[in-house]
């Protein structure tokens, strides 16, 4: 058998590669979500709030901004991977791909 990619080959890897160029944008989608709360987040934290209290809730909220940017980060890592991998699903054929000839 030939390992050329037919017609019907070419546009099921597009429907996929396109499948998981969506996937990308709904995590880019997701780290914007991650920063906006991140927004918030300072927006709180610089409340002048002098109690103990206060001080305790910033501290907090300064840790879980700490958590968040790493989120962010790794999301956008994903969104990143994910991309690049739609990219090469466009590329490659399901016969070749899975092994066959």
């Amino acid at each position: 058998m030939s390992a050329s990619i037919s017609a019907a080959d070419a546009a099921a890897c597009s429907s996929r590669s396109f499948e998981v160029q969506l996937l990308a944008r709904r995590l880019e989608a997701c780290a914007g979500q991650v920063e906006e709360a991140l927004s918030r987040l300072s927006r709180l934290q610089l409340s002048g709030w002098q109690s103990p209290a206060g001080r305790a809730f910033r501290e907090s909220a300064g840790l879980q901004a700490g958590a968040l940017r790493r989120a962010r980060e790794r999301m956008d890592s994903a969104a990143a991977s994910v991309r690049r991998h739609a990219n090469n699903v466009s590329l490659s054929s399901p016969r070749t791909a899975a092994g066959g000839f």
